[in-house]
């Protein structure tokens, strides 16, 4: 640490117990950098809880034990010794120095007692992907269960699901493993961690909040708190605390979606317990975030986001995956939740339209590929429509020779009888599509499947069919009648129009498109759904199409992906079961 000079320490005095209490130069140091004001701030309110103070010599023993407890358990870091940087000595110091008198009564006598205890008793910690929170989230948590634990004490780590909570209990068995002081005497399991000398006990817990009463936790761990589900969990637990005197939790996440209404409100009670709207004297709150006005391409804001940026991440890595997100709507929300802890909104626009007008050679191909593609390997899909939308069918034919560009054949239908008021009403030029070709029209108020079902025919004729996808949903008539009509069932093939299905292939579609590998031959109707297509989050930024407003169709756009889902599978491709049940981290 660098030293300060005593008129730099004296500027940072606050008062405590009616006297001032000078500033340590750690605080100083911090102070002197715009990303740790909360370590001036949490200073400050400490000192002005009456009683408190900071205990110096337990700070200074803690922090230089670090490296010798703690090892590194990953990658080029991995057996390393865990050197605290800036951010995660501020947090040590500020968590195990601080104390404060409660009123106890003495278990021997019944007699009144002041005791000295730590003053914080939580932790929320909010900081971007990649800057070792779930390496220090786990040396905490051994940190206040095995160094300074208690008799009898119980700890527990927990998040959305048990695989995800594994992630902080794994490390924390790693880095037990590699002490020579722990190894010895704590016992690592499955899914505990036992320390016999007092009878110590640590669980991994499942994300949900059946079975969590009666514990009595002295060390709570909660991971990623961005995807909690409900606070039961962590309720049950903070109120089992209640007889033990130094109960600690540590929660730490990067942001997440807006509108996953749990951790979003987590995020709104730190912002307002930083702020000092929410007056919480035990918790400490640590927030690395870019602000929402600034410039995510700046690399002044990845350097204030990123505390260990340099370390972990690389600037060279966070350089790459800007570049990935220009002219990317969807791959910047991604880098601004992932890499500037910004909370996105579930729904954002997704292909860039100059990316996708690029993949138009010859923007009027579209009339001619029908027939030009005939006798071509090709998958189908279709989006049929409630009664009055449109339905899709889309065609995608993958290259047949080096060089040559995947092509995609549309058709779309619409009723004829409610075709002039949905232009009055949309602002949509169904009319001028159907009379240049573009869009089809079927007779009465609702889209004729049979026409439809002809087309399909039609394609299994002109085509090498290898497989036609379908959402059951609104299409179990048209499918029954393809079986009725001599169509082989294994070529019609089921596919539910969600995220676990469509996330992968909505990934290689937008790759597709992004890298000027598609030729969609400039249709009018697919680039208007084009321009339509929002993506959908889930938690883990997977994502599949959408939209915000009924008027603006999707059904070509969504057509396609699940096409391009069947031609990868049909290609080596992994299969529509994998893309079910291995829902991919979209990066």
């Amino acid at each position: 640490m660098t030293t300060q000079t005593a008129t730099s320490a004296s500027a940072m005095q606050a008062a405590a117990g009616g006297q001032l209490y000078p500033a340590p130069d750690w605080v100083d140091e911090a102070a002197n950098d715009n990303r740790y004001a909360w370590v001036r701030l949490a200073w400050t309110r400490s000192a002005s809880v009456p009683g408190a103070w900071f205990d110096e010599q337990k700070a200074d023993a803690v922090v230089r034990l670090w490296p010798k407890a703690f090892r590194l358990t990953e990658d080029r870091f991995a057996g390393k010794p865990f050197r605290l940087v800036l951010w995660q000595e501020c947090i040590v110091r500020l968590l195990v120095g601080w104390k404060s008198p409660v009123e106890v009564l003495d278990e021997g006598t019944g007699e009144d007692r002041t005791v000295h205890v730590r003053l914080y008793r939580r932790l929320m910690l909010w900081i971007p992907r990649k800057n070792g929170k779930s390496e220090f989230l786990a040396a905490l948590a051994i940190l206040f269960f095995v160094l300074d634990g208690v008799e009898g004490g119980q700890g527990f780590v927990f998040a959305r699901d048990e695989k995800q909570a594994a992630i902080v209990f794994d490390k924390m068995k790693a880095m037990i493993g590699m002490s020579p002081e722990m190894s010895g005497d704590v016992k690592s399991f499955k899914k505990t961690i036992y320390v016999p000398q007092i009878r110590a006990l640590f669980r991994l817990l499942a994300g949900r909040g059946e079975g969590k009463h009666g514990l009595s936790p002295t060390v709570i761990v909660g991971d990623e708190m961005h995807e909690w589900e409900t606070l039961d969990v962590s309720t049950t637990l903070r109120q089992g605390t209640g007889a033990r005197l130094e109960p600690i939790e540590l929660y730490a996440s990067t942001a997440g979606i807006k509108s996953k209404l749990v951790g979003h409100g987590l995020w709104e009670d730190s912002l307002a317990i930083h702020e000092g709207r929410i007056v919480e004297p035990t918790t400490l709150v640590v927030i690395f975030a870019a602000d929402p006005e600034d410039d995510w391409q700046d690399e002044d804001v990845w350097l204030r986001a990123n505390p260990s940026l340099g370390l972990s991440p690389t600037k060279q890595f966070l350089r790459r995956e800007a570049a990935l997100a220009v002219d990317n709507p969807r791959a910047e929300a991604h880098f601004r939740r992932y890499h500037l802890n910004q909370w996105v909104e579930q729904l954002v626009r997704w292909l860039n339209m100059k990316k996708w007008a690029s993949c138009a050679p010859d923007p009027t191909a579209w009339a001619r590929y029908g027939e030009e593609l005939a006798g071509r390997k090709c998958w189908g899909a279709l989006d049929v429509s409630s009664t009055q939308d449109i339905t899709a069918l889309i065609w995608i034919f993958p290259p047949a020779e080096p060089g040559e560009r995947v092509k995609l054949v549309c058709r779309f239908w619409v009723p004829e009888d409610t075709m002039e008021v949905r232009v009055k009403r949309d602002r949509v030029q169904y009319d001028q599509w159907v009379s240049m070709g573009a869009m089809e029209v079927t007779p009465g108020d609702y889209v004729d499947q049979n026409f439809v079902l002809q087309a399909i025919q039609d394609g299994l004729s002109l085509y090498d069919v290898q497989g036609v996808g379908y959402d059951p949903w609104n299409a179990r008539k048209l499918v029954t009648d393809l079986h009725k009509d001599g169509v082989d069932e294994s070529l019609l093939i089921e596919m539910r129009q969600g995220i676990p299905t469509l996330g992968e292939p909505s990934k290689e579609f937008e790759r597709i498109v992004i890298s000027g590998l598609m030729d969609h031959g400039g249709h009018p109707v697919l680039g208007w759904m084009a321009r339509n297509t929002d993506v959908r989050f889930d938690e883990n930024m997977n994502f599949a199409p959408a939209k915000k407003r009924s008027r603006e169709k999707i059904d070509g756009i969504v057509a396609a992906v699940m096409a391009t889902g069947l031609m990868m599978a049909g290609d080596g491709g992994p299969s529509l079961d994998d893309f079910i049940s291995n829902p991919v981290m979209v990066l």
